[in-house]
């Protein structure tokens, strides 16, 4: 089976299983395990910030991020298909007490002028007041859609103008930086935190990271705890991390090209397809994905008439090209 499905169903390597099976290990609790300092020390500097913090899943280190902004009784806003609205089962609601309230855009860009009619000062005890804005990049649901770094500055200077703060959701920022050349600095230097992902394009095991100020790391660092994330020794999954980022972002390049041939096969645009996701507009997107895993290709529905196609460091040129021809024909 070719699995398209999504980029998480990666495996690791045989370097990086290596690379795990050697690394120094100490209690993460206790702040004790090397190779977790290693790894949080490096991402952070990455994006230019003072310190990151080691967590289990994208969706934790998303909580924790945005939590680090916003309050019970305060809101944050994002375009209406964000990750942190759709795919993270209401938790950023539940573990901090916050609302959200959304721009629509179908490439799940910055609408500057929609999030300027909708920012909501703090205006007393009747309102809602703005306490962050969200960003995703690269995009999950408009098909792996970058935010151009023009418009990430101008909501920052935004932002900053009326008070307010800014999060990113950058589970495949690693995706943005190859296909455009901008340096994660860059990125960084928009946001007050990110969430970044080492599971995903990457091909680690499992991980990812939040990125901050050194305050704001070590108030999550006490959350992470309390939500039941507090690892020992957790440094044979930090050396999966580091062995990624030694060896796996420069490729994702091939996974931006094998994504471009399936868009092409399936009638899409390669032109639209920015990074390594694919997504299909098909009436009959449940029969669809029968009908591909009966060919031998996984591919998955991510609404009643969108078909999700992803490629990932398991998937070959020859595997995109079979997939191809699968897709094509069907």
């Amino acid at each position: 089976m070719i699995d398209l499905r999504s980029d998480t169903v990666t495996r690791p390597t045989d370097e990086m299983r290596a690379a795990m099976a050697r690394a120094e290990v100490g209690d993460d609790v206790y702040g004790e395990d090397p190779t977790v300092l290693r790894l949080e020390e490096r991402v952070a500097g990455l994006f230019g910030h003072e310190a990151a913090l080691f967590t289990p899943t994208g969706s934790m280190a998303n909580v924790l991020a945005v939590r680090s902004l916003v309050g019970a009784g305060q809101e944050v806003l994002c375009e209406a298909s964000a990750h942190i609205a759709r795919a993270e089962l209401g938790a950023h609601g539940a573990y901090t007490g916050l609302t959200m309230r959304t721009w629509i855009h179908p490439r799940g860009q910055v609408d500057l002028p929609t999030i300027r009619s909708i920012f909501a000062p703090d205006m007393g005890p009747f309102f809602v007041p703005t306490a962050a804005i969200s960003v995703e990049n690269t995009h999950n649901f408009a098909g792996g859609a970058v935010l151009p770094l023009p418009d990430l500055r101008d909501l920052r200077e935004y932002a900053t103008g009326v008070g307010a703060s800014v999060h990113m959701d950058g589970a495949r920022i690693w995706n943005a930086h190859v296909a455009t050349g901008t340096a994660l600095t860059e990125y960084g230097a928009v946001a007050d935190v990110l969430a970044v992902c080492l599971s995903k394009g990457l091909g680690a095991p499992v991980g990812s990271l939040m990125v901050g100020s050194a305050d704001a790391i070590d108030e999550a660092r006490v959350w992470r705890k309390r939500m039941g994330g507090g690892m020992r020794q957790v440094g044979i999954l930090a050396a999966a991390g580091l062995h990624a980022l030694d060896h796996h972002v420069e490729r994702l390049a091939d996974d931006h090209a094998h994504a471009r041939l399936l868009a092409e096969a399936c009638g899409v645009d390669p032109a639209t397809v920015d990074t390594n996701i694919v997504v299909v507009q098909r009436a009959d997107a449940p029969q669809l994905v029968a009908a591909a895993r009966d060919a031998g290709v996984l591919v998955s529905a991510v609404g009643p008439t969108a078909v999700r196609l992803v490629t990932h460091l398991d998937v070959s040129r020859g595997d995109a090209e079979r997939a191809a021809s699968v897709l094509g024909r069907l």
